[in-house]
């Protein structure tokens, strides 16, 4: 891997993912507080209709504040603001990843996948970590592709190098079957954000994740 050593160990890249996403019906700085107040340690910022800096630099200095970890979402300038960025397969092809890598030193930089090539490739790359779905169905993200289930996500699972965090459609009935394939992350969008109480809902799924993995 090119870029700076890493200041973020595995374990870090561990645990319930939460995705603060703009497009839904609640503000990222309302939601972000809520999640952190129920424990989450890793949140991705991701807003398709363009990411403030601004909003990114305010969002990091209150992870920072909670030990967590802010990554961006597609904006690589924003990223430079947080601990890391995400990125998609579209992404691979129109940009020199291992420029993006040397421009994030030590920050965190994730891919997503959906196949076991995608992940070794992705891994090559630089990736820290895999974003790898969606596991069900899923409304948030419309051009997600089917869902892999367990199966299709134990699959890349064991073919991954590195970390990998099952996105979409997940939440506490499903968290078992996530936890099965061996995923380091589940990663979660809608079931937090529309929870009655994130916060709650935080410290069930943060609790219930620990005790899958113990």
């Amino acid at each position: 891997m090119s870029g700076a050593p890493r200041s973020f160990p595995a374990p870090r890249l561990a645990g319930i993912y939460a995705i603060v996403d703009a497009a839904l019906p609640v503000s990222p700085e309302t939601l972000l507080e809520q999640l952190l107040r129920g424990g989450i340690k890793l949140v991705q910022y991701r807003s398709k209709s363009g990411v403030e800096r601004a909003r990114v630099r305010a969002m990091h200095a209150r992870t920072q504040r909670s030990a967590a970890v802010l990554i961006v979402n597609d904006d690589l300038e924003a990223a430079l603001e947080a601990d890391g960025l995400h990125v998609g397969q579209e992404d691979l092809v129109e940009h020199d990843v291992s420029a993006v890598r040397a421009r994030l030193g030590s920050r965190i930089l994730g891919i997503s996948c959906g196949t076991a090539a995608e992940a070794c490739v992705a891994a090559r790359a630089g990736a820290d970590y895999l974003g790898v779905g969606p596991f069900a169905a899923t409304a948030t993200k419309l051009d997600a592709g089917p869902a892999l289930g367990e199966s299709g996500v134990r699959e890349i699972v064991a073919a991954s190098e590195v970390p990998v965090a099952a996105i979409g459609g997940i939440g506490l009935a499903n968290l078992g079957a996530v936890a099965r394939t061996g995923a380091a992350m589940a990663a979660i969008v809608s079931a937090l954000a529309l929870a009655p109480d994130p916060a709650e809902t935080a410290r069930e799924l943060t609790a219930r994740w620990n005790e899958l993995r113990a």
